[in-house]
């Protein structure tokens, strides 16, 4: 089998003036396949991952002088990118970064729609700067629409497009589905807007502009709610870890310390399946339980049977006992179980990235990778997250020709900021078993270094 030595975006330069997740893990995965992204922050507008709400957690805990090139989300997100800090909200910044459009060939930018608007770089302005360009442009609702103003996160964003409205447990409140998880949607359709904008500047001479909603891709992701509702009035309800078919299904507690598994029955035949390996193989043929509308009817009565067996057993001693038998399962894994998985360590999801010595982060790091692999093409993260303006030299320098008079000006200027964020964020600094305590984290091992080879 031959293999390519480059990899496929090798030669793109993407520029990535995006904050927080769904732009910075976007640009982070098109890096991994070659290109080289230039991630763009104001000296008074450090990317929200460095410090605050989303930033996780320090190496150690250890915040050290520069705690906000240490914080563990923008170091996985970011991971492979070169860093310039550019004050955009002044002309002559502003500036510096049209010279920069001009050389390149991706802006991922996630700014509300009145602020590229109001810069002139809006993309009927920015296809005359630079005509081969794709803009791809994520913001909440895209750019037209009564909502197009407003700003939203994902986090938010849930219960406006719907997903809360049925998530959660029958008669209980709406719930979030996850950690930002429109963030999540947004990263990959950004990566394909990217990869579609190449291929039509490769076909047809130009480039084009990516207008991406996140709100519509959360409404996209609750589509069978809304086709019931317009062709049945459905309303749509919580029904927790239900099935509005399938019955029985659920999670049901193991042994050990919140230790799940979950199972879903979709015919009767796995109902005699279920019914037998835990044990009870009469169950198949009472009539409680010998048709799925009997089972629906009675799923309280069928999840205490089932608990009864699973309690008794570890919850991968449980899923493993329920796919022998023909009835889908699967444990309920956590960042620990994920760390040391046999299949994802197969699949090389977890890469372990090297930080230079002068950056003190300790021995090299385990980050998430990507969850596809190419058959012919090697890929990999090609290195650790910038420090702040870590690069700011060498983009000025090397990519936009600048010689060292007007470096040191902008400099002096404060339009290009060395080292550290005029205004850094906040840090959450507290010790891990007070994490514990109030609920950020639901444990920790004095020992993970030790375990995930990392000394």
């Amino acid at each position: 089998m031959i293999r390519l030595s480059k990899k496929p975006l090798e030669g793109i330069r993407v520029i990535d003036s995006s904050y927080v997740f769904a732009g910075p893990y976007a640009t982070g995965l098109l890096g991994d396949l070659g290109a080289e992204v230039i991630k763009v922050e104001g000296p008074t507008r450090p990317d929200f991952t460095r410090g605050g709400a989303f930033s996780g957690l320090l190496p150690e805990n250890e915040p050290k002088d520069d705690p906000w090139n240490r914080m563990s989300a923008y170091n996985l997100v970011n991971r492979g990118k070169k860093s310039l800090v550019l004050d955009l909200t002044r002309k002559e910044g502003r500036d510096v970064f049209v010279d920069l459009l001009k050389k390149s060939d991706v802006l991922v930018e996630n700014f509300t729609p009145r602020v590229m608007r109001g810069w002139g770089l809006d993309y009927p302005n920015l296809k005359k700067l630079n005509p081969g360009i794709i803009m791809v442009s994520n913001t909440g609702y895209g750019r037209g629409g009564p909502y197009s103003a407003y700003p939203a996160q994902a986090t938010t964003q849930e219960a406006t497009h719907g997903l809360a409205a049925v998530t959660g447990y029958a008669g209980g409140e709406p719930s979030k589905a996850g950690q930002s998880y429109v963030d999540f949607l947004a990263a990959w359709t950004i990566c394909m807007a990217a990869m579609i904008g190449l291929r039509y500047r490769r076909r047809f001479g130009s480039g084009l502009w990516a207008d991406i909603g996140m709100y519509q891709l959360g409404c996209y992701n609750v589509s069978e709610f809304v086709m019931d509702n317009i062709a049945n009035g459905a309303k749509g309800e919580r029904i927790g870890n239900r099935h509005r078919q399938y019955a029985p299904q659920g999670t049901y507690r193991c042994a050990g310390k919140d230790a799940w598994c979950a199972l879903s029955v979709r015919d009767d035949d796995e109902w005699r399946a279920l019914a037998g390996v835990i044990g009870k193989p009469e169950l198949a043929s009472d009539s409680r339980y010998a048709t799925e509308a009997a089972r629906r009817t009675n799923h309280d009565a069928i999840d205490a049977l089932i608990t009864q067996w699973t309690s008794n057993l570890s919850k991968i001693e449980a899923m493993e006992r329920l796919q022998q038998a023909g009835v889908p399962a699967g444990a309920v894994l956590d960042g620990r179980d994920l760390h040391f998985n046999p299949q994802l360590k197969e699949r090389g999801l977890i890469e372990k990235v090297a930080f230079p010595p002068e950056r003190d982060m300790g021995p090299a790091r385990p980050l998430i990778g990507r969850p596809w692999n190419f058959s012919k093409i090697p890929l990999s993260i090609k290195g650790p997250a910038p420090a702040y303006g870590q690069h700011n030299a060498e983009v000025l320098r090397d990519v936009l020709g600048y010689d060292e008079a007007r470096i040191a000006a902008l400099r002096a200027e404060k339009l290009v900021v060395d080292g550290k964020p005029v205004k850094p964020r906040e840090f959450p600094m507290m010790s891990m078993d007070k994490r514990v305590e109030i609920g950020r984290l639901a444990y920790w091992e004095p020992d993970y270094r030790e375990k995930l080879g990392i000394l």
